[in-house]
């Protein structure tokens, strides 16, 4: 939630997320902080190249998280996580980030450490996570592949 938090600060939005004013903020900030601004070099254009990859960053991850994005993907999330089951779980901080077997990997965020485990104590991880976590977190997708057997 920190970094979804710190990026919309840094694009300055307030309230709900949507694609068309944050391409547009996005287009200003990266031209506000082109390295090639600054082409004498010194602090400035460490400090460019750096807010330049940040805003690069914030724009990919926010689009990952915007409605839209996740409207357009819905019927793929939904069949990952029905029909493919749980085939490995990292939680750092507030994300969780589910790995499938079907190779789909997704991270949610808001998963708090007693949210975490209780899911591993469950006997029935996918249908805990479907209820508690699936439906109801901020999430995106990490990684996408067909996994080989």
């Amino acid at each position: 939630m920190k970094r979804i938090n710190e990026y919309k600060r840094l694009f300055e939005i307030e309230g709900a997320l949507e694609l068309a004013p944050l391409k547009k903020k996005y287009r200003l900030l990266v031209k506000e902080w082109h390295p090639d601004k600054f082409p004498d070099g010194g602090d400035k254009a460490v400090e460019a190249e750096a807010m330049s990859r940040q805003v690069i960053d914030g724009y990919h991850f926010l689009v990952s998280i915007a409605p839209e994005t996740k409207e357009a993907n819905l019927e793929e999330f939904t069949e990952t996580t029905t029909t493919a089951m749980i085939d490995d779980l990292q939680h750092k901080g507030l994300r969780l980030e589910v790995t499938f077997t079907d190779g789909n990997t997704y991270e949610f965020f808001g998963v708090n450490k007693q949210l975490f485990t209780k899911l591993l104590n469950s006997d029935k991880q996918l249908r805990f996570a479907k209820r508690k976590i699936f439906n109801t977190c901020v999430y995106r997708k990490a990684k996408s592949g067909t996994k080989e057997e």
